[in-house]
């Protein structure tokens, strides 16, 4: 955890990639990016990467000759597919969507190609223009980027404006949790079968873990202090947690364990829950007419908070170039095609403008079309992405930067973990206490190797 949007279920995604993947061919091969030259590329199955999909083409592949090969997937697949292919330098991808988490270990690791050069030549580009939170977040040691973002997000809430005006709501713009889950109790059932609120169940470090992190930064947990002591059943993280748990369980959406971004994209568009905390990006699928329901009727809050002034979380997915590629000539140009001011330019004339893949560019909030089709949501998302603080995200030191995830290599396997216990706990299979205890175990283990 967002060109963006068409509205897929999740289950499609991987029908879709895998469709891709059949109709493009094998493996790219070696050229300087003129004609004949074919890329791999690894993406996410978000709805703006399932636009760029579609606009490519008769786009990028028409003016450069450069033919894409995309392979789509969902997210926690994603994960699970770069990674392999990138550590173990199998080369079968020459792009490759990362978050802001695999960039400064990967390139620790030395397995990605630096950027900087790439867009420093390309005038057009203008990396001044991107915003300094995204720089920062996919810049490696030495300063130099090592992706280019293609969305930048934070996370806010979002909320149906005309059930609220029903009950007679008001939802203030920067709420508490606790003004949220009484709100999801009131609005619960508002509509037949609608529920109060939509909250990430799906385990996974970058699906539940990404949601549940922020709130226990704002109720005073963390997944570890500043000397590497585990905190993951402290009474913080125990509270947050619980807190979290309950909610789902008494007025979440349903199927809530199995329900990622995608699962509450749907839900919410399709007016099946009231609120939804989650990305920013996700404003652009609400707002497109032709896949939502609720377009032009949705509300915007802040992330809520108890002990933060604020707690939304920093992301952005970005194209990275594994340094195994054959092709980075032709890489870096899909690249920085699909990172510019044009593609933006692109998916507003062509798919609407509520669609742009933003959060990474000040220009983009600049242009008059854009500010039209994200009145309602623009500027909170801004001032979320300019307000995050990656290096103190709650009320006491961290031994990493992360807002919502602790970045060494060791998080992606110890947060699946631990948010597939929590998912249990939503399912009730298991309790909440059970799963910090045995996630508190694993936390230990992961401490040792850094105090």
């Amino acid at each position: 955890m967002r060109t963006r949007r068409t509205i897929h279920v999740l289950a499609t995604a991987t029908a879709a990639g895998s469709l891709l993947v059949a109709c493009s061919g094998a493996g790219g091969s070696s050229g300087s990016g003129g004609d004949g030259t074919s890329i791999n590329v690894l993406m996410v199955g978000n709805p703006q990467m399932e636009d760029i999909a579609k606009l490519t083409k008769d786009t990028f592949t028409k003016e450069t000759g450069i033919k894409v090969n995309f392979t789509v997937l969902p997210e926690n697949e994603l994960r699970d597919k770069v990674t392999q292919d990138v550590a173990t330098q199998a080369g079968q991808y020459d792009v490759a969507t990362v978050g802001a988490y695999e960039i400064p270990i990967w390139h620790k690791n030395g397995w990605l190609h630096e950027l900087s050069s790439y867009a420093e030549k390309d005038p057009e580009f203008d990396s001044s223009d991107l915003l300094k939170p995204m720089v920062t977040a996919l810049s490696g040691s030495d300063g130099k980027l090592y992706a280019l973002p293609f969305y930048g997000e934070s996370s806010m809430l979002m909320y149906n404006k005309d059930v609220m005006k029903a009950k007679g709501i008001t939802v203030p713009e920067h709420p508490t949790w606790q003004q949220i889950a009484d709100i999801a109790a009131k609005v619960d059932g508002a509509e037949p079968g609608m529920r109060g609120i939509c909250l990430r169940g799906l385990a996974g470090w970058g699906e539940l873990g990404a949601s549940l992190t922020t709130v226990v930064n704002t109720f005073g947990g963390t997944w570890f202090t500043k000397d590497w002591k585990a905190q993951v059943n402290s009474p913080e993280f125990k509270q947050a947690t619980n807190f979290y748990v309950d909610l789902v369980r008494k007025h979440g959406e349903a199927g809530a364990p199995q329900a990622g971004f995608t699962e509450c994209l749907n839900a919410m568009s399709q007016k099946k829950v009231a609120m939804w905390y989650d990305a920013t990006s996700a404003a652009g699928s609400l707002e497109d007419p032709a896949s939502s329901k609720i377009a032009g009727h949705v509300g915007y809050a802040y992330a809520p908070t108890v002990r933060t002034k604020s707690s939304g979380w920093l992301w952005s997915w970005a194209w990275a170039m594994p340094k195994t590629t054959k092709n980075a000539e032709a890489a870096s140009k899909f690249m920085l095609w699909a990172s510019s001011k044009e593609y933006e330019k692109l998916v507003g004339e062509k798919l609407g403008w509520s669609r742009v893949p933003a959060g990474k560019r000040a220009s983009t909030y600049q242009l008059p079309e854009y500010q039209k089709a994200a009145a309602s949501f623009g500027d909170i998302t801004l001032k979320s992405i300019e307000g995050t603080d990656p290096a103190n995200p709650g009320v006491q030191p961290r031994p990493t930067v992360g807002v919502q995830y602790v970045a060494i290599p060791e998080f992606q396997d110890l947060g699946t973990k631990v948010t597939q216990e929590i998912s249990a706990a939503i399912a009730g299979k298991t309790s909440v206490d059970k799963a910090l205890d045995d996630g508190q175990k694993l936390a230990e283990d992961v401490a040792k190797n850094y105090r």
